[in-house]
Order: C-alpha cells, then structure tokens, then sequence
C-alpha cells in the first residue's frame, strides 16, 4: 500500500514517484504494467491471487489524479469488494476525494475517484453520463468474471461501449486464455499489452488432512514437502487401503469385499473415519496454519462447523485477544434490542468470535460479516468457516487454505470443482508481507481421488468463456445511440464472437476504420469543387463499394450473437418497443425508452407489467412486494414459502403479472430466444410484513432465510423500486401517459422508503 496523502505534482517520472511510496519494491511484471500505463496504454494483468495486482489499479489511481487532475472509476464484481476497495481509497486520498455507487448507495459521486460495481458503469454509459466526460482510466478488478453465465456479458458492454480515450486495467486471475482474451481487448479498443506473471511471491503448500496427519501432496527426492512434482507415495499407499490402521490392527472399512462392493440391501461402509470440523480446527492450530479459512459450499455448514467448535470446547485465542475481540463486536450491536439480537444469534456469534471462530457467507448480515472481515485481517479471529464467495477477491489474508470437499452442489447436482475454482480458493494462503508462505489443505474422505486432486492441484489455470448475448435492453439502449447496421457490427466484435470467429472481429474493426474514412471522404467531396469533386466521389465510390462486400462477407459468417439480436429486434418491433415501416431502421419509441431504463433479467417483463398496467390496486407495500417477487431467484434448498399476502388486489396483480410471464415465455419461444425463469412469491409474505412496518425479529422467524439474505434480497427489491420509478418518470417527460405513471413513479418511491429501514438501511454502506 501507498502511504495516505495526495500525489505530488508533476516532475520526473510519475512511476518513480509512486515507487517511492511503496514499502516494498515493485515486482518485474508490476513495473512493466505500471510503464505501460505511463505510456498511455491499457494493460490486462494476470497473475495469481496474493501476487500484488492490484498495486498496478492504484498506480492508475495515482497516475490519474497527478496527470490533469483527471477522473478514475475503480470497478469489482460484488458490493463488498466495492465497499472494502472504498475504504482502502478513502484512508489512502482522503474522503473528500472517493465516492462509491453500488446501485443502493450513492456517496459523493462527483468525486474524482469512484469506486463502483461494474453494472452501475454499464448503466451510467447507456444513460450517456456527464461523468465519463473527464474519465482517464477505468479499473475492471476480477475482469475474467466475464465468463459468470448470469452477469459477465456486462463487462463486455463495459469494454465495448466504453470512449475510445478510457485506458482500461483490467485484473485478472491467471487464466490459460489471457492471449487471447489481451488480443480482443486490443482489437476492440487498441492499444493494449496483456502482462502475465505466473510467479507466487509467496510460495504455496498443497497438503493432504487425514484422520492421522498433515501429509504433503508433493515430496522431493529425499521426501520432504514441496511446492510441486512428484506425489507423495504415502498417500498412494493410503489410497489403496482405504485408511490407516485402526488401533486394533482392523483397517477402515469393510473386510472381506473389494473395494467399492457392498452387500445387497446394506448401506455402504465409510472406509475412512470422518474428519470433523473441530479435527480441522485443532490440526490448523497444532501445526501453526492460523489464521485459516475453510471453504464449505454451504451456509448451514458454516454455521455448524462454528457450533461444532463451541461445542467441542475449541479456544485459538489468548486472553488479551478476547478483550479486544469482546470490545469490536459489542460496540457494533451496542444499538440492537435484545428480541433483535436473539433472533439475529448474537450470543452464539460473540462466543465463536472471541474463542476466534467464525462464519463468513451471504446469509450472514453485513454488518457481521464486515466484523468478521475486520478482527480475520487483524489475525484477532483465526479460523473461518467460510463459502467460496469469500474467494472473490475480499482482502482476508490466510496462512492456510482448507477445501472440505472436492465437489460441490451447483442447484441440481454434485459436481466436481473445477481448476478455476480450486486455484481461486487455494490462491487465498499466503499473502505478500504478512506471509513467508501459504498452505493449501483438503481434507481426506473416501470420495477423494488422489489423481484428480493431483491434476486440480497442479493446474494453475484456467480459460474465460465469454457469457454474453444480447438482451432486449441492451438492444433499445444500442438501436438509441446507432442505427442497426452499426449495432450489428458492434456485437460482432463482443469477445464471444472472437472465439466463435476471431476473423470477423478484426474484419469489423476494418470495417469500422474504413466506414470512418467513407465519412471522411463524403465530406471531403461537399467541401470540394470540379476535378477535385469528382476524385473525392470517386474515391468514395470506390471505398463504398469495399465497404458493401466487407458487410456482406461478414453478414455470411456472422454467428448467433448478431442472430440473436435480429430475433431481439423482431420481438421488440411485435411488442411496440422498436417501430419501423419497413423502409427505416428500427426506431426505439417512447415506450422502448421506458425499457431502456429497466436493468436485469427480467427487464421485458417489468416493462410489460408497467406498460399494461398490471399493478393497478396495489399500495405501496403491496408494490414492494411484486418487485420482490420479481427480483427473488430461490435457492433449490430455501425455495421459501410461496404464499400471497391478503387481499383481492395482489392476488390480481399478482395473476396479471403471470398471464404477461405466459406470454413472453410463448413469444420467447416462437422467436428462438432463451426463456425466462417463472417470478416466485417465496419471499412475498416476508416482505409485505416488513413493508407494513413490522420489527426485524418477527419478519426473520418468518422467513425461513438468514438475516444477511434478507437484507440482500431487499436491497434488490428497492433496487428494481428505483428502476420503475426512473423509468416512469422518463415516460412521463417523453408525455405517456403522465397522470398514471406518475403516479405509479411516486408509489414506487414510497415503497423503497417503507422497506429501506432498520437493518436493511443500515447495511446500505456494509
């Protein structure tokens, strides 16, 4: 980290100046990107978690404040990565000069540094913002979270759409396509080095837990631990029988049948006695791997592995530490009542925190979780238990590393993890200047196959898959700003089109380049006059005939992206949010305008319901709750219970809101587009009890879910609240229909204050 204060002004080489700053030297691939930067180029790091990456985004930062005074917008995936990068910046430059924006808060965002999620950036370029008038450099922190199904096609609106003057920094883990991802960052935007640096400045540890002992994965010739080679022997010899030796000479599992059989109508016999959470706990502490994470793909198993400790007598801290532990957590539910803490478990959550036992995962309330973050960062709390969303990035250094199992549960199954997903999590051991080295563990069970843990263990990489498709707001946002020629030439050059067919991006960008020189000469020949007319006409003559064939060359191997945006545009032009006669291009109307201003899955449908009038009859509560519903996505194992709240009104809406789904999801089909999940009232009864004022500790008993999803699921609440009433309040300035969807734009504003309280308003910062 650079020491707090302003950068100095200009005078000598800007990177010597930072550099300085630093309390440690810059590694080969930091000063390379750095230089890059200075340069007036845009980098793509990759590098392993723990490596120092981010020293590159806050060379940017410092570059843009000293270079012109200029503006800088630092961008990550999640809220709490945005809320902890925000801290960082605010101790380091000031408050005065950092804003953050996270769709529920919105804190000095004139600010000349502003931290934000990537979906705020996305809309502030489609609304034309004034505030990327003066933007110099953006940061895409956890960049090749472009590849999430369900929202990376954002980061590539964001590199795409973004003014072509914007130097982008994008950080990424190490991932095995980083040519090719650096090659389409610089097809489209120009000017870009992909820096790569597969070195750990800390070196990292794979361990095996058995029932036992802590054995190494990796041995040298003379048998001791090692970062990488050759397999420990002594787990193969573990492998094939199946456990160490009961102390009465008996092995670990059934005698007398092959490995695998079992007998007909008998349950399997575990060949291996089961690790538990508080075995971890007590091997972590004995071989001096505190502090630690143990990653358990599930919230309940957090939160037992924390039990479990308790119960099991498990105590990792010093007297000294308690005290100080005791005094952090108690100032931050000093406000709360005493029905408040008992339903959010307080009691229990002190007792794991100062024996220094925690649980970390998003069913926890923020303001606990940020808690937990805080006494993990200061080595006060030693073991977490914790899901892999921890792994995103959250600044939570470890000593070790713990994988409970090799697999986990996606919403319909068991799957394996994959090399990604065990390098993100392993990649949280060790970290630069708190660390000589780092641990990665997992944990013996019969389920573990030494050749897949092996092969997980040593690959160090892994590829982006490009996510994105074209959606009916990205098309009425695209078809307002270009004609569709142009839309269709700029998703030919989205980075899945690259990998479908890298060859039509660089076409289109010669494309683009030659249709900019077609301008260029068409205005040229007005300027002119006589001869030097007719060569300008020529000319352009002859260069729009090159254009016209390099269209159709295209148009033949165009892929499915701008295909799907063909379908899109049929869709909306059947609906009435794009209109044309036939001769035109397609024209975005007043209603296509409303959508523009509707963001997620489901922003069709949102529009449709506000266009027909679906919500007619609700209050304000009644209006939280169908955005709730229209934001809740269950979870296979906390579907909730869908039940409507009283009254004729909402069970109306609620069916028009049905019959509109019944009719996209047909229309969607027809048009071969992909198809919208049905809105689930699992959350309806919850939230129209917190909409009607009634206290946290009812509404949760109600619930059936944690505190911190709640929360979550209510910030997306108020969120589409804010879209409806933007998006009303457009319409009503373009003159449609002013007296109902002003009405309905303040209804909206006073459902989001009905439920943007208490727990909920207080973890708007956290």
């Amino acid at each position: 980290m650079i020491t707090a204060g302003h950068p100095e002004q200009p005078g000598g080489s800007a990177l010597d100046a930072f550099s300085a700053r630093l309390e440690y030297p810059l590694d080969g691939f930091q000063r390379t990107a750095c230089e890059r930067l200075e340069e007036g180029r845009s980098v793509l790091v990759a590098a392993p978690t723990g490596s120092g990456k981010t020293t590159v985004a806050e060379f940017a930062v410092y570059l843009a404040r000293r270079e012109r005074d200029a503006r800088i917008f630092y961008t990550a995936p999640i809220k709490a990565l945005s809320n902890q990068k925000f801290r960082e910046l605010c101790d380091e430059y000031g408050e005065d000069e950092v804003g953050l924006l996270t769709g529920d808060v919105n804190l000095r965002s004139d600010a000349p540094i502003i931290v934000m999620t990537t979906e705020v950036l996305r809309n502030m370029i489609y609304a034309g913002s004034d505030a990327l008038d003066d933007l110099e450099f953006v940061v895409l922190d956890e960049v090749h979270y472009l590849g999430d199904r369900f929202r990376g096609a954002v980061w590539e609106e964001i590199i795409l759409h973004l003014p072509p003057a914007v130097r982008l920094v994008s950080l990424s883990a190490t991932v095995s396509n980083a040519e090719e991802f650096g090659d389409w960052m610089h097809a489209v935007r120009g000017d870009t080095d992909v820096i790569l640096s597969e070195h750990r400045p800390v070196p990292l540890y794979q361990h095996v837990l058995t029932s036992r002992a802590l054995l190494p994965l990796y041995v040298d010739r003379a048998g001791e631990l090692a970062t990488g080679g050759r397999v420990n022997p002594e787990l193969y010899a573990l492998d094939r029988r199946g456990g160490w030796r009961d102390r009465d000479g008996d092995r670990g599992r059934d005698r007398g049948r092959g490995r695998g059989e079992r007998s007909r109508g008998r349950p399997p016999v575990r060949r291996t006695r089961r690790i538990s959470r508080a075995d971890i706990a007590r091997a972590l502490d004995e071989t001096d791997l505190v502090p630690a994470i143990v990653f358990i793909f599930s919230r309940n198993g957090c939160d037992q592995a924390v039990r479990q400790c308790l119960m099991e007598g498990i105590t990792l801290t010093s007297r000294e530490e308690r005290d100080e532990i005791r005094r952090i957590a108690r100032a931050e539910v000093a406000g709360m009542s005493e029905e408040e803490r008992r339903v959010l478990g307080v009691r229990e959550w002190l007792a794991g925190l100062e024996r220094g036992v925690a649980a970390h995962h998003a069913g926890l309330l923020p303001a606990f979780k940020a808690v937990v973050e805080r006494l993990f960062q200061r080595r006060l709390v030693k073991l977490v238990f914790a899901t892999e969303t921890l792994a995103l990035g959250i600044n939570m250094p470890a000593r070790a590393v713990v994988i409970e199992r090799l697999d986990k549960f996606n919403g319909e199954q068991r799957v394996p993890l994959t090399s990604g997903e065990f390098t993100q999590l392993t990649g949280r051991a060790g970290r630069r200047g708190i660390d000589d080295e780092g641990h990665a563990v997992v944990v013996w069970g019969d389920d573990v196959d030494l050749e897949a843990l092996a092969h997980l263990a040593g690959a160090r990489s892994f590829p982006v898959r490009s996510s994105f498709r074209p959606t009916a707001n990205m098309t009425v946002n695209l078809l307002q700003r270009m004609d569709r020629a142009h839309v269709r030439e700029m998703l030919e050059l989205s980075f899945a089109q690259f990998q479908a067919d890298r060859a039509v991006v660089d076409q289109a960008r010669e494309l683009r380049a030659e249709q900019e020189s077609l301008a260029g000469y068409d205005a040229a020949a007005r300027r002119a006059q006589g001869s030097d007319r007719k060569r300008w006409e020529d000319r352009a003559r002859k260069l729009r005939r090159r254009v016209e064939r390099g269209r159709r060359q295209i148009a033949s191997r165009t892929g499915t992206i701008a295909r799907t945006f063909d379908r899109v545009v049929e869709q909306l032009l059947e609906l009435g949010y794009l209109e044309s006669d036939g001769a035109q291009d397609p024209r975005v109307t007043s209603w296509g305008n409303l959508l523009r201003r509707i963001y997620g899955d489901r922003d069709l449908l949102v529009a449709e319901c506000i266009r027909e009038d679906a919500w007619r009859g609700l209050d304000a509560a009644g209006l939280a709750v169908m955005c709730c519903v229209l934001s809740y996505e269950p979870r296979r194992d906390d579907e909730g219970d869908p039940r409507l709240p009283g009254g004729a009104a909402f069970a109306a809406a609620h069916d028009r809101v049905l019959d509109i789904w019944v009719r996209l999801d047909d229309l969607a089909e027809r048009s071969r587009l992909p198809r919208g999940e049905m809105p689930h009232a699992g959350l309806a009864m919850t939230m129209h009890a917190w909409a009607t004022g009634r206290p946290i500790e009812q509404v949760l008993e109600m619930a059936g879910i944690g505190a911190g999803d709640f929360v979550r699921w209510t910030k997306q609440t108020i969120d589409l609240l804010d879209q409806v009433a933007q998006a009303c309040e457009t319409a009503v300035l373009d003159g449609v229909e002013p007296d109902r969807l002003g009405g309905l734009a303040r209804l909206a504003r006073e459902a989001k204050r009905a439920v943007k309280r208490g727990i909920v308003e207080a973890s708007s910062t956290s």
